[in-house]
């Protein structure tokens, strides 16, 4: 192996989760931050929690609100075109719908 070009390794680098768990292990880093840990992952807890480090299900929850908006626009619109619809036609207007 070629000298001076491999990282410095560390047998008892610590590793710190956001819960507040440490544990130590080998790596090339001195000091770990994680956000999950075998403490606090909801597949070894077996609880129900999301895990949003992002923000995604807000963004979700947004456009389905938006959409919801928007279909309830949609909704009215054709509520007052078929308002407006139900005025007499003239005799014109009949024979033209009929072809």
């Amino acid at each position: 192996m070629k000298a001076n070009i491999h990282p410095k390794y560390f047998d008892q680098a610590q590793v710190i989760c956001a819960c507040g768990n440490k544990f130590t292990t080998g790596s090339t880093l001195e000091v770990i931050h994680v956000e999950l840990c075998n403490k606090c992952h909801p597949f070894y807890t077996g609880e129900q929690r999301f895990v949003d480090s992002a923000s995604r299900i807000q963004k979700f929850q947004n456009k389905q609100n938006i959409a919801k908006q928007y279909l309830t626009k949609k909704v009215k619109k054709q509520e007052e075109q078929k308002a407006k619809d139900t005025a007499p036609k003239t005799l014109r207007e009949m024979l033209m719908a009929i072809k």
